[in-house]
């Protein structure tokens, strides 16, 4: 994660923090024995919240270790970082 500035790494922290209580929270709202729509409605929240802390991680990682990698110019370490990405990539796209 070398791409994340120190501020970058605070907000996330942040934010991961804040998925925790939400995640503790549903956790009570199971063994309350909550209404199942108002559960599936905070998880979906929580799958929002986690997404939007992997899109912030994979910019960083594009414009940081990735950009770097490519302005070396060695066609093999491309193709590698290149890979990594797309499989990165694939496991976003569901």
């Amino acid at each position: 994660m070398s791409s994340l500035c120190q501020e970058e790494k605070k907000e996330l922290i942040v934010r991961l923090r804040r998925i925790e209580g939400q995640v503790r929270g549903l956790q009570r709202m199971i063994e309350e024995d909550k209404y199942c729509v108002d559960v599936l409605t905070q998880v979906v929240a929580v799958r929002g919240a986690l997404k939007k802390v992997g899109l912030n991680v994979l910019d960083n990682h594009t414009h940081g270790c990735v950009q770097k990698v490519i302005k070396c110019e060695n066609e093999e370490d491309n193709q590698i970082v290149i890979d990594e990405l797309m499989g990165v990539l694939a496991k976003f796209a569901d």
